[in-house]
This record gives C-alpha cells, structure tokens and sequence, in this order.
C-alpha cells in the first residue's frame, strides 16, 4: 500500500461521499491506472501489429498514444496502401481484428484506434470540408440530404463537424454496411 493512513481513509470518505465505488474511477489514481491500461491496450495492439507486418513482409513504424478514452496506434511508412484497401475497409477490418487481439490478451473490449500512412488523418480533413459544404447548402435550401453510406470513423467525423454549426443536425439512418448520415436544418 501506499501513502499513509490518514491520506487513506481520506479517500475512501472522499469515495463513499461522491456515491459509492462506482464514482472510483473519477479519483487521481483511477484516472493514472485508466492511462496505464490504455498504454497497455496500444502495447498489446502494437505486438500484434509488429507480427502482422512481418508475416506480410512490410515495413512500418509504430507510433503509440492515448487520445482521451482510447489508445491510439498508427502505422507509419510508405507503401502501406495494401493495410488501407479500398475507402479504408480493410484498415477497419485491421483495427477490428487489433482489438479483438486486445481483448483476448486483456478480457476487456477496446475502443482501440488504428490509423495506416495517415489514412485517417486525410480522410478526417476531406470529410469536414464536404459535410461543411453539405451543411451550408441544407442551410440555405432548407432540405435535409442524405449522404453515401460510411463507416464508424466517418459517421462520427461528420456529427462531430454538424454539431458546431448553428442551423443544422445530423442524425445516423440504416444499418451497417449501409448506414449513412442524414443532415437536417435545425428546427
């Protein structure tokens, strides 16, 4: 154990105040522990990466973060268009299988992201300039427009974008592999 008592039983009535150790996880040391698990998660997600690229024969540098409540791996290097596919699905694929390989070694389901050459950096640039254009016409048309349908990472991409413009909203329709984003004027 660490830190003295009284330090200890300051913290556990600190805990019981706020509600319960269901509130745990807001304290310092919580906080620390969440970030050391989100390290691990991009360290297992790393090993698992450094396999795959030897079994493919490619080269690529591994960079490791955490970006608020996910660990965040990218593969750097040139020639890595192959780990992208087509509109991104086998780097979705990828980073689908790089979480399951988190969760076998850890138990817990990552929120883990994988970007491949700077895929998802480009393609977070050219989605916030085209729903910006989308909005800007449903704003001034005053007609709700359906885009083409996205992954996860685009969706959120574009909401994220709508919710900082005043006169519009955007909201998910359909199922996956065909859901797609809808943006409305704001009523």
């Amino acid at each position: 154990m660490t830190g003295s008592a009284p330090d200890l039983a300051a913290d556990i009535a600190a805990v019981a105040e706020v509600g319960g150790p269901s509130m745990a996880a807001d304290t310092p040391t919580n906080g620390r522990r969440r970030i050391a698990d989100l390290e691990q998660e991009g360290e297992i997600a790393a090993d698992y990466l450094e396999a795959l690229l030897d079994i493919v024969d490619m080269d690529g540098d591994l960079d490791l973060d955490v970006e608020g409540e996910r660990a965040v791996v990218a593969v750097v290097g040139d020639g890595l268009d192959l780990l992208v596919g087509t509109r991104g699905e086998t780097l979705e694929a990828l980073q689908e299988l790089t979480r399951l390989a988190v969760l076998q070694k850890t138990g817990v389901r990552s929120r883990l992201m994988l970007d491949v050459g700077g895929h998802r950096a480009r393609r977070r640039a050219e989605l916030r300039e085209f729903a910006a254009a989308v909005a800007a016409r449903v704003k001034t048309g005053g007609r709700p427009e359906k885009l083409k349908p996205m992954t996860p990472f685009e969706r959120k991409v574009v909401h994220d974008l709508i919710a900082t413009i005043d006169g519009v909203v955007s909201e998910s329709e359909g199922e996956d592999p065909q859901r797609r984003v809808v943006i409305l004027p704001a009523d």
